[in-house]
């Protein structure tokens, strides 16, 4: 992974990350719902994070450089400020200190957002008309693929990880919206898809996806402008019964995979938190998350403090110093200047350990061990997202 700037612009302007695509060995023209459209194959068990995947360097650029004006029926995402819906942001604060997501955390999140509306980029209005209640997760994930401490089972609405394979959330067509609206979702719903597109509509599927922290493992989102759809959008059928209870006609939950392509154009924000969250097409929008270059950094450092948090817990100085022992980290591959402080933090922690500033001294141990935790938890990825059913009007629309 690599750094990609432009002159002028800061050193986070743009990198150069793998995202994971359908390798092309498992595409074949879809005969289970034939039409010219192509399938990917279904491996058993396999989650949002994919069994097998074929990584692919793409360059994503940073929305904060003013590189592409997102919007939700043109590049088919959008960025939206979520900061005046106070009780929303009341039940978002908790989830994040507590580090899970219960059920009843879930229907909060349900209510507080159903009739809420928020502005979209261009001026129009987006009213979250329903919240599904299939699909509130929170998930989190540490830096380039470490393992968080302390571990989480997976419930339906938390212990989720970061979804490291590109894809889209429903197929318009496929189950379970074929089920549900009995057949009718391309004529209800705003999508573009292999085989069809409703432009007119201005009802969408949307996914609210929602930053509690993400200094690592950000979102990438395409720019579906720059989608091949007949060439790179792969129905997946994806197997959900170790994150949803469904009945047995409904367990394959029919979605999208991609197959890369040069020409397509992937987006992020460098730094973002629950003030603002993504809204996108979820009928239509590629996605998913990436690695940062400097998050091998991260990962070695979270490692290092955790084993010299873990010393101090137990007043161990012999494992202090072998926790605390090392070289300062170089920064100068990291991507994005939260990343560089959060990396930081780390470092000068270690560093008083190793040099004895007090870390196992009677009363300091509980203040160094409340900073661990809180620089360690910097670089862990939290977001909520879920489903909704929303209404897309003009700025004037009293709503």
């Amino acid at each position: 992974m690599t750094l990609l700037a432009a002159p002028g612009q800061t050193r986070s302007a743009s990198v150069f990350a793998e995202l994971g695509f359908t390798p092309e060995a498992d595409v074949s023209p879809d005969t289970i719902r034939p039409g010219g459209v192509l399938r990917a194959r279904t491996r058993p068990d396999d989650g949002y994070a994919h069994n097998a995947i074929a990584m692919h360097t793409c360059r994503i650029d940073d929305l904060a450089a003013g590189a592409v004006r997102p919007g939700l029926a043109t590049t088919g995402f959008d960025t939206v400020d979520i900061s005046g819906l106070a009780s929303l942001q009341r039940t978002l604060a908790r989830i994040r200190a507590a580090g899970t997501m219960t059920e009843a955390d879930a229907v909060e999140l349900r209510r507080r957002l159903m009739g809420r509306s928020v502005r979209l980029s261009d001026g129009k209005k987006l009213r979250f008309l329903y919240a599904a209640p299939e699909g509130i997760i929170l998930r989190k994930a540490g830096p380039s693929g470490v393992a968080v401490d302390p571990p989480e089972p997976m419930t339906r609405t938390s212990g989720h990880g970061a979804a490291t394979a590109v894809h889209g959330d429903q197929d318009v067509r496929g189950t379970p919206i074929r089920q549900i609206l009995r057949g009718a979702g391309p004529w209800i719903f705003h999508h573009d898809s292999p085989d069809g597109s409703n432009h007119r509509s201005p009802l969408f599927v949307v996914n609210l996806w929602i930053p509690l922290q993400q200094i690592t493992r950000p979102l990438a989102l395409m720019d579906q402008r720059t989608l091949d759809r007949r060439r790179h959008q792969l129905r997946y059928a994806l197997p959900t019964e170790a994150f949803l209870d469904r009945k047995p006609e409904r367990r394959l939950n029919d979605i999208w995979t991609y197959l890369p392509d040069d020409g397509q154009r992937w987006y992020f924000t460098s730094e973002m938190d629950a003030r603002r969250a993504y809204v996108f097409n979820t009928l239509t929008m590629p996605h998913g998350a990436f690695v940062l270059p400097g998050e091998d950094v991260a990962a070695r450092l979270y490692v290092r403090l955790r084993r010299a948090r873990d010393a101090v817990a137990r007043s161990d100085r012999a494992a202090l110093a072998e926790a605390a022992c090392g070289a300062r980290e170089s920064t100068d591959h990291v991507a994005t200047a939260p990343l560089r402080r959060a990396i930081e933090d780390m470092d000068t922690l270690l560093r008083e350990a190793r040099e004895g500033e007090g870390a196992c001294t009677l009363g300091a141990g509980e203040a160094f061990l409340a900073r661990a935790d809180a620089a360690m938890a910097r670089v862990v990825r939290k977001s909520v997202e879920l489903r909704a059913v929303a209404l897309v009007v003009p700025a004037w629309w009293p709503l």
